[in-house]
């Protein structure tokens, strides 16, 4: 039996082709049609209305000097809707994909509520700030860790997610996915995941990846340009085109390398004539290094990630690569740890909070470890 070809995704397809939901709304005449079809012709799998429990979080959390009982918040929700009732007030969001049909909040209220327990570690300016940036994603195994952690945490309010590859079992070590996502494209996981977390997102997605003909429409240019690339692809060749392009275009590129924490920053928006990598591999040329195979990446690798600073049990791991390993190692724990660190880089980038280019190391091994075993004493008599 022949392999499945995966289908082509499309915004609002089919639910196996669909990675963007659509939003109703329940007040207006066109939106209560699509929700009456919605709900004969579906297919709508599962309906879920918590619209009032979120009213009232959203009126206790702006009154949080006051120790409202019930009563009190029926009263300041009631005042709220203005005579309205709740079941037309919001957004009706369904996702194609899962069948699922979800009761939210309007976009500025729900996006007032999620994001109140960040405050005020990030404040309600700075959260305004932030949802006023696009963000490139480019490479949905790694990077992935690291979109849904920006979308988490209020990041970007637009996104464009690029990966040509879809989801395999082996990826299923360290990507958030489950087993009934298995040939998905990567993109399409991370663009459908994101929505489900805030469906107000503006989400673009590259399923076929990138090359010279689309990575100017990813990168962009004037008011369409993004304000950060996370690059976090394995194509060497695109790795080092999209460099090249991000400091053409002055655009910031923050990568996670999945081992010791290793986090590196490149401000080309500051610095338009740094060398890629920081000048570990010179100035490479991206047409040399089309189609490399995996044994002739790693010198490369080597050169970029520095030999002499990596973790002993990648090091060992490098040189069984295609003899005894498919591809070089990476765990969730130090997925998760990079998706951490990409977001928390990105977001103090966006609000002018760091300046700096270079390579940092949050290297949980050297971090979280025994003591030093204490050095015993010679007694003299």
């Amino acid at each position: 039996m022949s392999a499945a070809v995966p289908a082509e995704p499309s915004a609002l397809g089919d639910r196996h082709t669909s990675w963007r939901p659509e939003i109703l709304d329940p007040a207006a005449a066109e939106g209560r049609q699509r929700l009456v079809a919605l709900g004969r012709d579906g297919p709508v799998f599962g309906r879920h209305d918590t619209i009032d429990e979120q009213l009232r979080d959203l009126v206790a959390c702006r009154h949080p000097s006051e120790d409202l009982d019930r009563a009190a918040i029926e009263r300041h929700v009631e005042a709220h809707l203005r005579g309205r009732s709740s079941a037309e007030h919001g957004r009706w969001i369904y996702y194609p994909w899962s069948g699922r049909l979800v009761h939210l909040l309007p976009e500025d209220e729900f996006r007032e509520l999620r994001s109140n327990r960040n405050r005020d570690k990030i404040t309600v300016d700075e959260q305004r700030r932030l949802r006023q940036s696009r963000i490139g994603v480019v490479g949905l195994s790694v990077g992935q860790a690291s979109a849904l952690t920006l979308a988490l945490e209020g990041i970007g309010g637009a996104f464009r997610l690029a990966d040509f590859d879809t989801l395999a079992l082996s990826n299923l070590n360290r990507l958030r996915a489950g087993t009934h996502e298995l040939g998905l494209n990567k993109a399409v996981l991370a663009a459908r995941q994101m929505f489900e977390i805030d469906p107000y997102l503006d989400i673009e997605i590259f399923p076929a990846g990138l090359d010279e003909a689309s990575i100017g429409r990813f990168l962009g240019d004037g008011d369409a340009k993004i304000d950060v690339l996370v690059e976090e692809c394995d194509d060497f060749f695109v790795k080092v085109l999209a460099r090249h392009e991000a400091r053409r275009r002055q655009i910031p590129v923050v990568m996670d390398t999945n081992d010791r924490g290793l986090l590196d920053i490149e401000r080309f928006d500051l610095e338009p004539q740094r060398p890629l990598f920081h000048g570990l591999a010179g100035e490479l040329d991206p047409e040399r290094l089309r189609g490399l195979s995996m044994k002739e990446k790693i010198p490369y690798v080597m050169r970029i990630i520095d030999e002499t600073s990596i973790s002993p049990r990648l090091a060992r791991s490098m040189p069984e690569i295609k003899r005894t390993l498919c591809t070089w190692p990476q765990l969730a724990s130090g997925v998760a740890l990079g998706g951490a660190l990409i977001a928390d880089a990105v977001r103090r980038i966006l609000l002018g909070q760091m300046s700096a280019s270079g390579r940092f190391y949050v290297d949980i091994e050297s971090i979280v470890a025994d003591p030093p075993a204490a050095v015993p004493t010679t007694r003299t008599a």
